[in-house]
């Protein structure tokens, strides 16, 4: 039963702190995380504050490293020609 709990705080915990987060980089963050969000509207705002949350450990970082630009996608049909 002690395991169940303390899953389910950290999972609490981890979805808290995440839509605390979210709220702030849709506000202010996805601007300079992706620059082609500049002027986004509160649709396209709602729309990525689930994922916002979900992934919040990895938007924290590359806010924090001021990456600008998403990452390039580097595959197979990327590396050809």
């Amino acid at each position: 039963m002690l395991v169940a709990q303390v899953i389910v705080w950290a999972l609490l915990t981890y979805a808290a702190l995440g839509l605390l987060f979210a709220l702030a980089f849709v506000m202010v963050g996805v601007e300079r995380v992706d620059t082609t969000a500049q002027g986004a509207g509160l649709g396209f705002r709602l729309l990525i504050l689930p994922g916002v949350a979900a992934l919040w450990p990895l938007l924290v970082w590359r806010w924090a490293r001021g990456v600008s630009e998403p990452p390039v996608e580097r595959n197979a049909h990327r590396r050809v020609g």
